[in-house]
């Protein structure tokens, strides 16, 4: 392997300098992009590809094994973070390394370098080679899964969110933020700052709203373009 190109996924300044001189000083890393949290990252992901990614665990809106959960071809990652109770689940969930901050850069160097031996590609699990069509959601202290394609639209409430289905309806805690970026963005699309609709479920819709399934659902200021790119 020659190059691998890499992001950071991290909200403390200084962090994000640390690793960005540490990457600076090794000929094989090239680093493309830092994003302070993992919503900015899931957007700039569904158009580039990297190898690596350096990923913090406590970050705002989203938090870093949500995010890591949600992709479906992960690029190999690097857990940086200053808790360790968090090394299990990561390596249930196949990174790479977990750095313990602060780290120094020999520890940095050790963790690249297993990129670099390895390649990035065998650090992906069997099922990413997959794509997902279900998510899992927390309900009420469950697990519950819930196929996309039975999902009719969402609906934002507060610190929580309502997934009417064809089947039933879930209410869950998290933001439309969350479950946009866990969504494929080619079957949902955010029609207001409330809702978000599945395309395939839209019957008819007009300036003003949308009907999916018998129920009209408003249009925000801002979302027109979604609908004209229908």
């Amino acid at each position: 392997m020659s190059e691998i190109k890499c992001i950071i996924i991290e909200d403390e300044p200084l962090a994000v300098k640390v690793l960005s001189d540490y990457i600076a000083q090794v000929p094989f890393l090239k680093l493309e992009k830092s994003f302070k949290d993992a919503i900015l990252a899931t957007e700039w992901l569904r158009t580039n590809n990297i190898d690596l990614m350096f990923l913090d665990i406590h970050l705002p809106k989203l938090k870093g094994m949500a995010f890591l959960k949600t992709l479906t071809h992960p690029p190999a990652v690097i857990i940086t973070t200053a808790y360790h109770q968090y090394a299990v689940e990561g390596f249930d969930l196949n990174v790479a390394d977990y750095l313990l901050k602060p780290f120094e850069f020999e520890r940095f160097l050790v963790a690249v370098n297993k990129i670099k031996t390895v390649g990035p590609e065998r650090h992906q699990s069997n099922d990413s080679l997959q794509v997902k069509d279900y998510l899992f959601l927390n309900v009420q202290k469950k697990k519950v899964k819930i196929l996309f394609s039975d999902i009719v639209y969402i609906e934002s409430q507060r610190e929580y969110i309502k997934i009417v289905t064809t089947k039933k309806e879930y209410i869950s805690k998290m933001s439309t933020h969350e479950i946009e970026s866990i969504l494929p963005a080619e079957f949902f699309k955010r029609i207001h700052r409330s809702f978000i609709v599945s395309s395939k479920r839209i019957e008819s819709y007009t300036a003003e709203m949308v009907e999916v399934n018998g129920v009209s659902i408003p249009i925000g200021r801002g979302y027109k373009v979604v609908i004209d790119s229908l």
